[in-house]
């Protein structure tokens, strides 16, 4: 009886062994035929791992990089070491990595049907935000495009220029006036954007600039989204080890919390909604109490949505999904510009002066702030230096190629096995000296006078999923940054530290960014 069990067994191991020989055979002329009649050659550049089974060194390097606030710098080195594209090689999967403007065109536009969101990605932040457009592939995503694109490309900015002033003047009172008492901006910042962003996507601001009106509630919600946003990026630094991770249950408390912050905006969106049909004719009265609403607040992104789903979910996770980029982005784009002001007194007087200059009335319009091209080399000078959202990564949905990478100049195409996930640095691609100069560590914004970086630029994205909030999010920067000049005189760095990058869901200043600013006398005697 054993014996045929023993015998059974050496059979079932035969099979499996020779099943997977020929799946393996397989595999390896049909990947042969596909690359060739694509012109793929063999990878130029490969990076082998020490622990060759799924590279635990390469991954604890990277988790110790991210510790001391280095871990993005670790990864730009690496490809100028390697190459532009590399490959990382395990024995149970490959990793490419590129800084290739023609890779990054083929994944996000011209093959963007061969490629998709990255599990590892998704896994991360799915179960904290819920599916939105920033956490779904496919038609989950595209229908997520398909409601959101009209809330975008219907805005109009007037009142969102108001609702941005209001914010403003808080911030405002926040600035030590004396001109020399260091105070760290970045800190504001990234309170302003929080507070016009929660304004703009539910009506109602945290408010976390003005103490009289910043409830115990904003406060929390404020927390939550901040320790479900940390989390993401642990479990997304973890990458295979990911696996391993589990939320502790305090975290699960915040993030019940945060979303049950926001349902309260959804169900009052969605019963005036219901209230509208029942009453087309009559005034509506909102369900949350008048006051929480904002006074002047003439558009409600979740009124916007709630008129084209009923669906409380899916509201929801897109409320949270935007929030990540209105908020986030663009306070990290403010602060890290104001870091290399402070060092360059040369550009923020001549920034200055542009404003100072272009704006005729007390308040900028967007039409003017649209006719300052030096502040927009600012701009784009910062997000090239410090891309907001500095790497990201794409998974192949099907056996396919990436353009570059490949042959002995590196210049044929590779192949791209289906469920390889594809790393692109941001980070690297916007200091290569062969598309910037050889100063690419300089802060010089005239430098893009007359640049057109094409696909070696891409702080918004691009293809398909290009930044539906990009032109909010400029026009928000280009706002307070014309609203900064025009209140102060000077600006000093007063950090007592080097910038470190702080890699949260955005890239900034690990220190914050700590500078002392003299107002004019109007705002002097405020």
């Amino acid at each position: 009886m054993l014996f045929n069990i023993g015998l059974a067994s050496l059979y079932l191991a035969y099979l499996v062994a020779f099943s997977t020989a020929v799946h393996g055979a397989v595999a390896y002329f049909r990947n042969r035929k596909f690359s060739k009649a694509n012109g793929c050659e063999k990878p130029r550049n490969v990076a082998h791992t020490r622990e060759p089974i799924i590279g635990l060194d390469f991954l604890l390097e990277c988790l110790r990089n991210a510790k001391s606030g280095h871990y993005i710098r670790y990864c730009a080195s690496r490809l100028f070491r390697y190459g532009f594209t590399y490959i990382t090689r395990r024995a149970t999967f490959d990793t490419i990595h590129t800084a290739d403007p023609e890779n990054l065109k083929f994944m996000l536009a011209t093959g963007f049907d061969n490629y998709k969101l990255a599990r590892l990605r998704v896994n991360a932040m799915a179960p904290l935000f819920g599916s939105g457009i920033f956490t779904t592939n496919g038609p989950a995503w595209a229908h997520s495009r398909a409601i959101l694109r009209p809330s975008f490309t219907r805005q109009n900015m007037a009142p969102l220029l108001a609702m941005m002033e209001r914010h403003f003047q808080m911030l405002l009172r926040q600035v030590p006036k004396d001109g020399s008492t260091p105070f760290d901006v970045q800190r504001l910042f990234f309170c302003f954007t929080m507070d016009t962003a929660t304004e703009f996507l539910m009506g109602r601001s945290t408010n976390t600039l003005d103490p009289s009106r910043h409830t115990e509630a904003d406060r929390v919600f404020v927390q939550d989204y901040l320790d479900c946003c940390f989390e993401a990026v642990r479990m997304i630094a973890s990458g295979p080890l990911q696996a391993f991770r589990v939320s502790s249950r305090s975290l699960r408390v915040s993030r019940d919390r945060a979303w049950a912050y926001v349902d309260r905006f959804v169900d009052d969106a969605l019963a005036k909604r219901e209230a509208r049909r029942l009453n087309p004719n009559k005034e509506m009265m909102d369900t949350v109490d008048k006051e929480d609403y904002e006074k002047g607040a003439e558009y409600n992104f979740l009124e916007e949505l709630a008129a084209q789903t009923t669906n409380k979910t899916l509201l929801r996770d897109q409320v949270l999904n935007v929030l990540l980029a209105s908020r986030d982005t663009t306070a990290a784009l403010l602060s890290n510009m104001f870091y290399e002001l402070a060092r360059h007194p040369e550009i923020f007087a001549k920034l200055r002066e542009e404003a100072l200059s272009k704006i005729k009335g007390e308040l900028p319009t967007e039409a003017e702030l649209n006719n300052m091209p030096y502040l927009r080399w600012c701009i784009n000078e910062s997000l090239r230096m410090y891309p907001v959202v500095p790497g990201n990564t794409r998974e192949a949905v099907r056996d396919t190629i990436l353009p570059v990478g490949g042959g002995e100049d590196g210049r044929s195409p590779i192949f791209v096995k289906k469920g390889t996930p594809v790393l692109y640095n941001l980070y690297a691609m916007h200091r290569r000296p062969d598309i910037y100069g050889e100063d690419v560590d300089e802060y010089r914004p005239e430098r893009w006078d007359g640049l057109r970086p094409g696909w070696g630029f891409l702080p918004f994205n691009g293809g398909p999923r290009i930044c539906l909030g990009q032109q909010f999010a400029l026009t928000e920067a280009s706002y307070v940054t014309a609203r900064m000049l025009q209140s102060f005189e000077t600006l000093v760095p007063r950090d007592a530290e080097p910038w470190v990058e702080f890699y949260s869901l955005v890239m900034c200043s690990k220190h914050g960014v700590r500078v002392s600013i003299k107002p004019v006398k109007s705002v002097a005697a405020m």
